[in-house]
């Protein structure tokens, strides 16, 4: 049976042609519940994290439609196969996808096409207004048809696609559900080319990783994991006379679980790192039961203590033997690249790094005690503890200088590649006439 194709009166094409979508003023939001309270079969919502009020107008300003976008569901089996993306990458980057809560259009006289027009209309602002509002776009949206009351006509009309029937779940609170036994039709629509590539890749685009940023970082290791973990941490000694909750190596297994999982490690996001590990993770990790039964988590002021007494030479060592037994023994042609931090946050030293590149193995490091010197020596004294033969070796413009090259080739055996800046004509100018600059930037 073919389905008759309903095509607008000319009346109803002048109202099409004239719709316009806006975000909703605050002021408008009560009249805004109203409406939804009155029109729509669930009624309005406390809409959960970012959200987003449109309302669609005709030429006299008057209201034709209401949609509202917030939080998407945190679990959808279908959207996460659609995706391919791991449970991590999910936690982390679901505000990249926001649910079409509500859609609403209001009992007026019925216009062909006003659902289809109302969503193209406000999907193709939704990204900028996303990214204006809370400085990162979307890129997925997503939303619920209930079977018993409509087909999601309006949704394939206007490009979404989809994905099957949900389990018959409910959000009653941010992260609380109760099953409700009334299935939905899941709809998704990409806001942009290749959307699921980008929520699936290793690394988000810069404009993107804002998102992973603001989502606090997860230990992920098991308690199995966990307790083979903090056996290479035992042999590093605790000055301390008198250890009470947290012995030393439980506290270097917290920093290194918040190196592994991508968490600032400063003192104090050290401590929300560890406020978040679960019962059962502290005690894998050795922490010890308080007068209340409870595995405490340490504060910043126990991770500062920490941090005061240990030896960074001899950390350096058990952290390399353990990335050693995870992720095994970095490639011999990797590029090793040694790059100096300092601190974000407060005072302290910097560190100089040596890592393989792109792999990202840690190789060794050395304090700075910036007081007294700066990172040219340090390096030089570090050539020596790390086996470089053979190996390509990179610096900033900081270190170069004919005595750096000098150890790195004649002492270390390796090959330099060390960057020239204008702080150094008389180097940088036979340079450029002796080698074709390339086309293109690339990485180091």
């Amino acid at each position: 049976m073919s389905k008759t194709i309903r095509h607008p009166e000319p009346a109803q094409q002048s109202i099409l042609d004239s719709v316009r979508v806006r975000l909703v003023e605050e002021s408008e939001f009560k009249q805004f519940d109203c409406l939804l309270d009155q029109h729509h079969y669930l009624g309005s919502v406390k809409p959960v994290g970012e959200r987003l009020h449109y309302v669609a107008t005709d030429a006299k300003g008057q209201w034709l439609a209401l949609l509202l976008f917030s939080a998407p569901a945190r679990h959808l089996k279908q959207r996460e196969h659609w995706i391919g993306w791991s449970n991590e990458q999910r936690r982390r980057r679901l505000s990249l996808i926001t649910n079409n809560t509500r859609f609403l259009l209001l009992p007026k006289p019925p216009i062909v096409n006003l659902g289809s027009k109302v969503l193209s209309l406000t999907l193709a602002r939704l990204p900028e207004d996303w990214q204006a509002r809370y400085a990162h776009p979307v890129l997925v949206v997503e939303t619920f048809v209930d079977v018993a009351q409509f087909c999601g006509t309006v949704y394939t009309a206007a490009g979404w696609i989809e994905l099957g029937q949900t389990e018959g779940w409910g959000r009653k609170r941010r992260d609380y559900y109760v099953k409700h036994d009334k299935p939905k039709r899941l709809f998704v629509r990409a806001l942009r080319r290749n959307a699921t590539r980008s929520l699936q890749a290793e690394r988000l685009a810069p404009e993107l990783a804002v998102v992973e940023e603001a989502v606090p970082a997860r230990c992920t290791q098991r308690v199995p994991q966990l307790r083979s973990l903090v056996e290479h941490l035992k042999g590093v000694p605790d000055l301390r006379a008198r250890v009470e909750s947290y012995p030393l190596w439980s506290l270097l297994a917290i920093q290194l679980l918040a190196h592994l999982a991508g968490a600032p490690r400063g003192q104090k996001d050290l401590a929300v790192f560890a406020g978040n590990l679960s019962q059962a993770q502290r005690r894998a990790l050795g922490v010890r039961r308080n007068r209340h039964g409870r595995y405490p988590a340490p504060s910043q002021p126990t991770f500062f203590r920490m941090q005061r007494q240990v030896s960074v030479e001899r950390i350096a060592q058990i952290f390399g033997d353990i990335q050693l037994q995870l992720r095994g023994a970095p490639s011999a042609n990797e590029l090793i690249v040694l790059d100096g931090k300092e601190p974000k946050h407060g005072s302290g030293d910097s560190i100089l790094t040596a890592v393989s590149v792109p792999s990202g193995h840690f190789l060794g490091c050395a304090r700075v005690d910036t007081d007294k010197t700066n990172e040219i020596p340090v390096a030089r004294a570090l050539f020596g503890e790390l086996d470089l033969t053979g190996r390509m070796v990179s610096l900033d413009a900081l270190h170069t200088c004919r005595e750096t090259a000098h150890d790195l080739v004649q002492g270390a055996g390796a090959d330099y590649l060390l960057t020239v800046k204008d702080n150094h004509p008389e180097l940088r100018q036979p340079i450029e006439k002796l080698v074709t600059a390339p086309a293109a930037d690339f990485p180091p």
